[in-house]
């Protein structure tokens, strides 16, 4: 479709923006809800963790073959069924009656919801001319960066002046006004019939990314390869990832188009998205058991202490998209890595007691460092490549952020808990009689190492210490991964101003 062909783009645009913002919300939306959950499906802490490994598996493994999937039927006819089938699970998962049920309805949720965000930036791309892409991807954005920092704020909220089922609830209405949006306004397009699917390719590849989505998400309740099934889990994932490689380069009409890896400025945005997703999740799962348990804030006022990164987000989105056609978007993002690099190492100086007005100005300059590296990343990645390939592309660049998503989580955990305790038994040394800061009146008040009670509260107190160290390393690895993004901008070249991207489109450096 060309971009002058397409009327009611407004209409389009909401129901794509509307669609982005459901599957990104259900991404976090249910995490506050799991203890309620866990009550009404009368399900033990270990089995409720389902919900949420389900809901991510199911959506990493069909996320890949969605290029092929609008191709081989039509992007308009996989777009309507996404969000039809999307909306339809939301219900079954508010009705479940128990936890066999809620886990298959939350595998359906992420089966249909893998197919939304790639099919919505497509779309976009697709039905504005290249000077008003900017602005598109911008209004795109805001759904993809800002659900999952209010994901928690608005599931806290709904579970606590509902209940928990609302938490799916909450998706029916917009669901069903999507669809009716898409299938009344949305363009059909031209199926490819005859194309086949490489069923072997996705075989394996479905194997690499369930196995590796499920031993991120349980590895740390499993104590990572101290567990025979996350070991099974790595292995699986290590030979199905394998499998895939060999597979892509020797097969003759493999599911993911290699040449979509020869464009320059594509293959290093997938990179740069990696650590996008990685850093937005990982100091989104930090920063609230840091509030709650170290700082001692309420549940609710921990939540609205985050949602200030989502405004900042927002606010750089918007003023991203106009900069990025003004000037060199390479520049743009450079000057996000900075600023998200530089929130990042200011943070790794925070004590519990850090003032709130520190606090949410740090917060919203790390949403704003954010939102200059996406919008400037998803112009510059998608200017030089193949429109054809732009459907592949998107879910490519989905699977990457997801899949920096888990990975960040994951290792800032484990690097959290493995820093703790080696902070523990650094500061522990120092605990010894012959510490003559022990001796004095104000300390042996509260901890006198010669009772039960006064070591029980210096336990506790090194714990502490240990602890907001460990969570300041772990911000620093954070800037250092921030940091390294910058080694890839020079890879991408220049897209040309306000030329769509067509076949064979050149690029200046």
């Amino acid at each position: 479709m060309t971009q002058e062909s397409v009327p009611h783009r407004g209409i389009i645009t909401v129901c794509a923006m509307v669609a982005t913002l459901m599957q990104a919300l259900d991404g976090t939306i249910a995490n506050v809800a799991l203890p309620y959950m866990q009550g009404g499906l009368a399900a033990t802490s270990d089995q409720i963790t389902w919900v949420l490994t389900s809901y991510i598996t199911a959506a990493a493994i069909l996320t890949a073959p969605v290029g092929f999937l609008a191709a081989r039927f039509g992007r308009r006819a996989v777009f309507l069924g996404s969000v039809g089938g999307f909306t339809l699970a939301s219900l079954l998962c508010g009705a479940a009656q128990s936890l066999p049920q809620m886990v298959v309805f939350r595998l359906l949720q992420g089966a249909f919801g893998a197919a939304l965000v790639p099919l919505s930036q497509s779309t976009m791309l697709d039905i504005y001319p290249a000077e008003q892409r900017g602005s598109a991807m911008a209004i795109w954005g805001m759904g993809v960066m800002v659900g999952p920092i209010l994901g928690p704020t608005l599931g806290g909220w709904l579970t606590g002046n509902w209940n928990w089922r609302w938490v799916f609830y909450v998706n029916l209405p917009f669901g069903l006004l999507a669809f009716l949006g898409l299938l009344i306004f949305l363009p059909k397009d031209n199926p490819e019939r005859d194309r086949r699917f490489d069923w072997l390719g996705f075989g394996v590849l479905a194997l690499g990314l369930g196995a590796l989505q499920i031993m991120l998400d349980r590895g740390e309740l499993k104590a990572w390869f101290g567990s025979t099934e996350i070991i099974v889990e790595a292995v699986l994932a290590a030979l199905g990832i394998y499998l895939f490689l060999v597979h892509l380069m020797l097969a003759p009409k493999p599911f993911i188009p290699p040449r979509i890896f020869r464009d320059r400025n594509f293959a290093a945005g997938l990179g740069i998205m990696f650590a996008v997703g990685a850093i937005l999740f990982a100091t989104a799962a930090l920063l609230a058991p840091y509030l709650q348990t170290l700082a001692d804030y309420p549940v609710l006022t921990a939540g609205l202490a985050m949602a200030p990164r989502g405004l900042g987000t927002m606010a750089a989105m918007f003023m991203a998209g106009r900069l990025a056609s003004r000037f060199d978007p390479r520049l743009v993002m450079m000057g996000g890595v900075l600023l998200l690099a530089w929130t990042l190492w200011e943070m790794t100086g925070w004590t519990p007691d850090v003032s709130m007005s520190r606090l949410v100005t740090s917060t919203v300059l790390q949403g704003m460092g954010l939102g200059f590296v996406f919008i400037p990343l998803n112009l510059v990645a998608f200017a030089t490549l193949d429109p054809k390939l732009r459907t592949d592309g998107a879910a490519l660049i989905s699977l990457l952020r997801n899949l920096g998503s888990a990975i960040g989580i994951s290792a800032m955990s484990a690097l959290l808990t493995r820093n703790t305790q080696a902070m523990h038994a650094d500061l522990a040394v120092h605990v010894t009689p012959l510490n003559r800061l022990f001796t004095l009146p104000w300390v042996q008040r509260f901890w006198d190492p010669s009772t039960a009670a006064g070591a029980a509260a210096l336990n506790e107190e090194v714990t502490r210490q240990a602890t907001i160290i460990a969570y300041g390393n772990d911000f620093r690895v954070l800037m250092f991964l921030a940091l390294a993004m910058l080694a890839l901008l020079p890879l991408m070249r220049r897209p040309a101003r306000g030329v769509a991207a067509e076949p064979g489109h050149a690029a200046m450096d």
